[in-house]
């Protein structure tokens, strides 16, 4: 560990969930000279972490003490496990006084979670983010959050070292729900922006020049930009796979049917995803859309060897 630790002040913090994007997270807040302990079910994929500074707990109950505790986890049983299951976060007698969830769960069980920590006298945030390890690495992240103001205004300070904006959208659990959202958009311009690259490709022209030309027109986005180097080099490395988007459609359309809202394009883009996951391709990113599509069109795709600027500062 760096002595950097021994010069940090203002609030304690715990991390649980060291994947990509809870290490991306977690060394973001470190390297701003926050004090951080992580925990991992598998310590080894914590001890990166050292180097930025933090420290490395072998248990959760070390992470007690502390003032406001992050988890990034996977699936909402892996959310309630760590908090609530045998020695979680707040089955001790002593309890942190905040805690950040930056999982994507479904608003009923972020609201479940909610309630047990109100019952231990913990503060409670729901706060998803927009963005991959590669975005948070960079700063890029965009969080939106919700839970009680006064917990909100007290944390932001905080929040704010992980990304480039942070959104209140009020009390509850709403945030959950606006997270959700954005993952469907996620995935219906994804499966749109592979249709129209395999028919410019069809066409003759080639991958690379087409995404120049959308990633510098009104239509193109942060999104497009950097979801054109997988595109052009068919780099499938991982940083959300097909298994984690269809979680989310099937979540975003569960909310549909509860509000009694029509989506007739998000309910066939969920069709679209399922294909891909039922490809067995669970373990690459989920840009593998763009493969389904060329072989459903009679298109081979080859890679491309072109540079591509990511605009994320790590393209040419």
């Amino acid at each position: 560990m760096t002595d950097s630790t021994t010069n940090r002040s203002g609030p304690r913090a715990g991390w649980i969930g060291t994947g990509r994007m809870g290490t991306a997270m977690a060394a973001r807040l470190a390297d701003a000279g926050v004090d951080v302990t992580a925990w991992n079910r598998t310590l080894a994929k914590a001890e990166p972490l050292k180097e930025h500074g933090a420290s490395v707990a072998e248990s959760l109950g070390a992470l007690r003490d502390r003032d406001v505790v992050f988890t990034t986890l996977s699936t909402a049983s892996a959310l309630e496990q760590v908090l609530l299951g045998d020695d979680g976060l707040l089955t001790g007698d002593a309890v942190p006084g905040v805690v950040i969830d930056s999982s994507t769960v479904s608003v009923e069980s972020s609201a479940e979670v909610r309630q047990a920590c109100e019952a231990r006298g913990v503060a409670y945030l729901a706060a998803p983010v927009s963005g991959n390890p590669k975005v948070a690495r960079t700063g890029r992240l965009s969080l939106v959050v919700s839970g009680p103001r006064e917990t909100y205004d007290r944390v932001a300070h905080l929040l704010r070292h992980l990304g480039r904006s942070v959104t209140y959208v009020g009390e509850g659990d709403t945030a959950r729900l606006v997270k959700i959202a954005h993952n469907l958009m996620l995935g219906v311009v994804t499966q749109t922006l592979a249709e129209i690259t395999v028919l410019a490709e069809k066409g003759g022209v080639p991958r690379h020049a087409f995404l120049e030309f959308l990633n510098d027109s009104v239509m193109g986005s942060a999104f497009t930009r950097y979801k054109s180097p997988a595109f052009v080099h068919l780099d499938y490395t991982p940083t959300f796979t097909p298994t984690l988007l269809r979680k989310d459609f099937d979540l975003g359309l569960a909310a549909a049917r509860a509000l009694d809202v029509p989506m007739p394009v998000t309910a066939l883009t969920a069709q679209l995803v399922q294909a891909g996951v039922s490809t067995g391709r669970v373990d690459e990113d989920f840009a593998i859309l763009l493969d389904l599509q060329a072989k459903s069109s009679g298109l081979d795709l080859e890679p491309e060897d072109v540079a591509v600027d990511d605009g994320l500062g790590e393209g040419p």
